[in-house]
């Protein structure tokens, strides 16, 4: 794995993609995202991921050795926490018995640490290097939404996926300007995490008026926040590295 994060960035983490992807999607097809597999083969994902960064003295480059210093110019990340707590409007309601809820909620917390490392880490530092911040940030974030049609060989109905994929497009759109912007990964790793695990409760017996308007909120405040960090936010040193001298997307 050395070798080829040395050789190609970019191609590693495009190699961890496929395992992710591959490799969940096929215990979620197999055995349910609620079952004690698919939350062992999640603990494996994420300890083999941090070993690995830890191992290679990467863990400041990826933004996991502290919260984020310029928190005040971020607003604190607090339309994050909003966003994070949108699942739960349409009421609180579990979808799984126990222990299965217990499996559920364990990889879903998970989900938000490994997706975080592999695309906002792995493949926008990737192609950050290149010092094209745009096009970093396009492909990063459209990836991870295309990386949710794997819920289709779940057996999950089309238009739930496409919009799922609609929703995660946009999510990862703030989640990499958030860390594009702050150096730090955590305050995106604890959103992610939480948009998941609240998944796991929240009721999806709300009424089809209510979802649209939550997800038109969502993208209200996304598309806002987005702009917010664009224009007033410096971008920290340890983003800035690249061939040339990696530009702000809004120059």
């Amino acid at each position: 794995m050395k070798k080829l994060y040395e050789k190609s960035e970019i191609t590693f983490a495009i190699l961890w993609i496929l395992i992710y992807t591959v490799g969940i999607g096929t215990l979620k097809s197999n055995f349910g995202f609620d079952s004690l597999w698919q939350m062992l083969g999640l603990i494996a994902i994420s300890v083999a991921l941090f070993l690995f960064v830890n191992g290679n003295g990467l863990m400041e480059k990826y933004g996991l050795t502290g919260w984020a210093k310029n928190s005040k110019a971020m607003l604190w990340f607090i339309p994050l926490w909003i966003i994070s707590c949108l699942n739960l409007f349409g009421g609180f309601r579990p979808d799984y018995p126990m222990p299965g809820l217990i499996y559920a909620a364990v990889s879903m917390a998970l989900v938000g640490f490994v997706e975080e490392l592999i695309f906002r880490g792995f493949l926008f530092k990737a192609m950050l290097k290149d010092g094209n911040v745009k096009t970093a940030v396009i492909v990063s974030s459209v990836t991870f939404g295309l990386g949710h049609i794997m819920n289709l060989l779940t057996g999950q109905d089309l238009i739930e996926t496409l919009s799922q994929v609609v929703f995660a497009v946009a999510v990862g759109f703030v989640f990499t300007y958030v860390f594009y912007k702050s150096g730090s990964l955590w305050p995106g790793i604890l959103a992610h995490s939480l948009i998941d695990v609240t998944s796991v409760f929240a009721s999806n017996e709300g009424s089809q008026l209510l979802n649209v308007i939550v997800h038109i909120g969502f993208i209200v405040i996304a598309a806002a926040y987005c702009l917010y960090l664009a224009k007033r936010v410096e971008t920290p040193a340890i983003n800035r590295e690249g061939k040339g001298s990696s530009p702000d997307p809004q120059k």
